[in-house]
């Protein structure tokens, strides 16, 4: 029998499945751990994660934290405010959270929002969600629009926005976006690069979750 702990270390809910994802740990730390020898235990525990689950030892040069977000993005959550996602993917990776978890890329107001605007679904439903009266955390795996439309709701006072989990994956404004986003004042952890994804915002989440239970 494995105990409560380890039933929840790395989503482990056999004997087995804990041993391998301890050797796991072990093997990333040895990779790893002089990049991250000097952030506190629960960033350390967001980028090995990430290394996790994309078997990618270079975001440990990658992920950028800034000092004020563990301590937001907890304090977020401790109070079950929303974790708003830019796509259905990132959303369904979400399993464990006490709160909310949306996404309003298919909605139909979220959809002419967009068409009237010209602009992606993705932005739209970051408008749509302020005006909903969002409180929470945005977490983007996959657009780079929706960043930027949360930093410019956020320095509007438009958006009830207490931290980004900024992670879009690609070659056209990923990059740009997550600069950006880790100069503004927002709390936010992301990736440098076009590196990122669904994987990699779903892993800090469920770092997150993980660290908030413990």
């Amino acid at each position: 029998m494995i105990n409560e702990y380890q039933q929840k270390f790395m989503g482990a809910s056999t004997k087995q499945g804990y041993d391998i994802a301890t050797k796991s740990r072990e093997i990333i730390r040895d990779l790893i751990d002089d990049e991250i020898e000097d952030l506190n235990i629960v960033e350390k525990d967001i980028i090995e994660r990430i290394v996790h689950s994309s078997a990618d030892p270079e975001y440990a040069k990658l992920v950028k934290i800034s000092p004020n977000f563990v301590d937001e993005a907890i304090k977020s959550m401790k109070n079950n405010e929303t974790l708003l996602t830019d796509i259905n993917m990132v959303k369904a990776g979400i399993t464990q959270y006490d709160g909310d978890v949306e996404c309003y890329i298919k909605n139909d107001e979220v959809k002419k929002i967009a068409k009237d605007e010209q602009i992606t679904r993705a932005a739209a439903a970051i408008k749509y969600a302020a005006n909903e009266g969002f409180e929470g955390i945005l977490v983007s795996g996959n657009a780079p629009t929706a960043v930027w439309q949360a930093m410019d709701l956020f320095y509007k006072g438009k958006i009830n926005l207490k931290a980004i989990i900024g992670v879009p994956v690609g070659f056209v404004g990923a990059a740009d976006c997550k600069n950006a986003l880790s100069m503004s004042s927002i709390p936010n952890i992301i990736t440098q690069g076009p590196k990122g994804g669904t994987p990699i915002a779903v892993a800090c989440v469920n770092s997150l979750i993980q660290n908030l239970r413990l």
